[in-house]
């Protein structure tokens, strides 16, 4: 049996845990089971399954700084866009990991570097800061809404279709209800296809209402 771990070390065994059990099955139990040691070594680090959560958030964030750092900064637009898809391909490489992400608190300040680096780019690129900090809020937000829906049609990473999407079944379940019934074929067919739909038409209304227009050139 192990006799001392790190905060460290339960974090790590706790995102690798996660592909495996899901967020309904992450323990602290389970995860001393994982590490070869008592429950109550666990909170030493961490009072409760919420403090976890929120270091597990922080460690996956971490895990994306050098991507985020190497994003094509040449427009505004495909920035926002490459920080996304950087976002969304990060979650998506746990089980539940939009979930995980989502409602909880960043842990110390290591985040904030890359924070400042976004907020950088959009400032020089004409937004005022509270416009640059609600853009990329309402791109972050609507990129984990959507990893929690392809979650939950496909649960595990790189895994197989969950058969309640099933489309034929779906159809069946919806006879009577056409409309609704093609809606899901849009909502759930192609997901990839919807999230590069969904982020155009995202990236269009921030450009629509939170971007100034630039000053007017004087009169000839």
């Amino acid at each position: 049996m192990a006799t001392r771990i790190d905060r460290a070390q339960v974090v790590v065994a706790a995102l690798r845990l996660l592909n495996e059990v899901g967020l309904e099955g992450l323990t602290l139990r389970r995860i001393a089971k994982e590490l070869d040691v008592q429950a109550p070594a666990l909170y030493w680090h961490f009072k409760n399954k919420q403090e976890l959560l929120d270091e597990m958030a922080t460690e996956m964030f971490r895990r994306m700084d050098a991507a985020l750092c190497a994003v094509d900064r040449s427009g505004w637009q495909v920035f926002m866009a490459d920080a996304a898809h950087v976002l969304r391909d990060a979650v998506l490489g746990y089980r539940d990991g939009a979930k995980v992400f989502s409602g909880t608190r960043f842990r110390g300040t290591d985040y904030a570097g890359p924070v400042d680096g976004l907020m950088t780019t959009l400032v020089e690129a004409g937004f005022p800061l509270p416009n640059a900090a609600r853009a990329w809020f309402t791109v972050q937000c609507f990129t984990m809404g959507h990893v929690i829906e392809q979650q939950s049609v496909y649960p595990f990473p790189g895994g197989e279709r969950d058969p309640y999407y099933d489309e034929a079944q779906r159809a069946q379940r919806l006879e009577g209800h056409p409309l609704t019934a093609d809606a899901g074929q849009v909502f759930f067919s192609d997901l990839d296809a919807g999230f590069e739909a969904g982020l155009r038409a995202v990236i269009a209304g921030i450009e629509a209402t939170l971007l100034p227009a630039p000053p007017a050139l004087p009169a000839e």
